[in-house]
């Protein structure tokens, strides 16, 4: 083989391994990676609504019906119908349903973690 072939196919080769990377490094990207954009949020979902705000005292843990003092709130109510559990069966919170329609979700000491609106 004379240098200027080894020289086209040193080249050949080489290009074609880069090209087999940057397949592969972009089927990575593409599928794992989550894109960086922001997304809109609909008036209805958003925490500064009203509705779902936990400023709000229908969302509040520091109302009665939200309080884990409550006893149908209490973790050591077996019998409350409001618990959340984990996967593994432990109880790890509970719900309550505002009078506008909102689920609220609290951890067993009473700290709200998420929200579900109306309608949802």
């Amino acid at each position: 083989m004379k240098d200027y072939q080894k020289g086209y196919w040193q080249g050949y080769w080489s290009g074609s391994l880069v090209g087999v990377i940057a397949c592969v490094v972009g089927l990575y990207i593409g599928t794992y990676a989550r894109p960086a954009c922001a997304q809109v949020q609909s008036w209805e979902v958003s925490p500064q609504n009203w509705r779902n705000s936990e400023q709000n005292w229908e969302n509040s843990s520091q109302n009665y019906n939200n309080n884990p003092q409550n006893w149908k709130n209490n973790s050591n109510n077996y019998y409350s119908t409001n618990g959340v559990y984990s996967n593994g069966g432990d109880r790890i919170g509970y719900e309550t349903m505002s009078p506008s329609g909102v689920k609220n979700y609290y951890d067993n000491e009473g700290k709200r973690k998420g929200y579900n609106p109306y309608g949802r």
